[in-house]
């Protein structure tokens, strides 16, 4: 037989024997049993035995696991690692200590060969900030400003992400809870993994809800409904998202909502205990803003079955009707088109390139920014995302164009390394960066900073001096590394 492996916590293999005990009288008793023995020790499973194999969740093991709570002890390291981390690539790195293999290469991936990831960030280097001095300011500044009308004590937000809950247990109730503490904005995603109602009870702040172009109308309906009654003050629709980006990590990986319980996803979920045992202690995730019902299965497979490639703008206009309020149309890249959204009745343009995860060498967003400002003129909301890992960079968009800025990554980082103290670090790392910017550039609100920004900001030719380090690339950062 196989011999076991010695990477193997010994705590596990109780845990699998004590499930053993408890569930011999389950008429198809098989999953852990089945794994344990095939994977780890090493023994082969009849093939009736092998075909009953049914994921632990349905088997109830969760229901056994809560009863144990080992958790502080899995998250230990982590939450001293999460302590150490001085700004957004620390937290990458703790993210990545902590995730599934799988999961930390679906948040931290591009498209195809990644090279619109690398352009998003690397754009941010290769723009200077000329600053003013003996401004008279001292900290803390007043970042407070207005998103979709509503007022929020920072410029900066978590942007819509789907299925939190497979970075950590806590899920979209985590970004929720960061948005609540800094008085910002929160954005929930139409495939979260928190239903929209529970949402609403623990922020009373703005809040915008992102919808997909859905094949169902019904559908559509039935949702905007469930924002409107959830306190949700304005609609995102993802425009760049009519087809699924080709995500190359994710297809090497074998990537699927909950995991796939082959030998190499077992091998990794090992690796990673923290995540594993929070995954296996808790309720199977859903798509619980569409329909609780609908499991998990397969992100793809199920955007691929329900987006609608031929959503075209007399579509966006029946949407807004339906919706009635504050509208934003995610996905700008270019002016022609955001001039067509302002004219189709969207009240703000998001410029964004679906965090360069769709289509590969899509132009970088910060680049794009300040021709959409101008062709939209200086009345029309606009909210940038992409490529933003530093206060600097949020403090750059503020400065070219954008009245406020989106971020993913970074919180999702800050989730994945430790649930709600992860994110609430992740926004307190960029607001001291923001804060500080604003200060050396001379600019004390972010009204002056948009006022006065484009004299501010100028751009110079890359170089791979903008990239100090050879460890670069292994923070994430991406392209330039000597």
């Amino acid at each position: 037989g196989l011999r076991q492996p010695r990477s193997i916590p010994l705590t596990f293999l109780k845990l699998a024997s004590l499930h053993t005990q408890c569930t011999a009288d389950l008429k198809h008793y098989c999953t852990i049993s089945v794994f344990i023995k095939e994977t780890l020790l090493g023994t082969k499973a009849s093939p009736d035995t092998a075909a009953m194999v049914i994921n632990p969740h349905k088997l109830g093991v969760h229901k056994l696991l809560k009863h144990i709570p080992l958790n502080a002890i899995f998250d230990a390291p982590s939450k001293a690692r999460l302590r150490k981390a001085v700004n957004i690539a620390d937290l990458r790195l703790c993210a990545k200590q902590r995730a599934h293999k799988m999961v930390f290469d679906y948040l931290d991936a591009g498209a195809d060969d990644e090279i619109s990831l690398r352009r998003g960030k690397d754009a941010y280097s290769e723009l200077e900030m000329h600053f003013h001095i003996l401004s008279g300011l001292k900290p803390p500044l007043d970042l407070s400003t207005k998103i979709f009308g509503k007022d929020v004590k920072l410029p900066f937000f978590g942007c819509p992400t789907a299925g939190n809950r497979m970075f950590h247990w806590e899920g979209e109730t985590a970004a929720a809870r960061a948005a609540q503490h800094h008085g910002t904005l929160y954005g929930l995603s139409s495939l979260a993994t928190t239903g929209i109602t529970e949402i609403g009870k623990l922020t009373s702040g703005p809040k915008v809800f992102q919808l997909y172009v859905w094949k169902d109308r019904e559908l559509v309906k039935d949702v905007l409904a469930k924002a409107k009654e959830g306190g949700f003050d304005a609609l995102a629709l993802t425009v760049d998202f009519t087809w699924y980006g080709n995500r190359e990590r994710d297809i090497r990986n074998d990537f699927s909502i909950p995991p796939k319980y082959s030998l190499n996803q077992m091998i990794e979920a090992i690796k990673k205990p923290a995540w594993t045992y929070d995954f296996l202690s808790h309720e199977a995730y859903t798509y619980a803003c569409i329909n609780t019902e609908v499991p998990a299965d397969s992100l793809a497979a199920f955007v691929n079955s329900q987006i609608a490639p031929e959503f075209d703008w007399k579509d966006a206009e029946w949407l807004l009707g339906e919706w009635n309020g504050p509208s934003a149309v995610k996905g700008v890249c270019r002016p022609d088109d955001a001039i067509r959204a302002v004219e189709t009745g969207f009240t703000t343009m998001w410029v964004s390139n679906h965090g360069a995860r769709q289509l590969e060498t899509s132009p970088a967003t910060i680049d794009v920014l300040p021709s959409i400002r101008e062709a939209v003129g200086p009345d029309v909301e606009i909210i940038l995302d992409g490529g933003v890992q530093r206060g600097t960079d949020i403090c750059k968009a503020l400065a070219l164009g954008a009245d406020s800025v989106g971020v993913g990554k970074p919180y999702l980082y800050g989730l994945a390394a430790g649930g709600t103290e992860g994110v609430i670090k992740a926004y307190d790392i960029l607001k001291v960066e923001l804060d500080r910017a604003m200060g050396l550039l001379g600019t004390g609100t972010v009204d002056e900073l948009k006022k006065r920004g484009p004299g501010l900001i100028k751009k110079r030719n890359g170089s791979v001096r903008d990239y100090p380090d050879r460890y670069a690339y292994e923070r994430g950062y991406g392209g330039g590394v000597i």
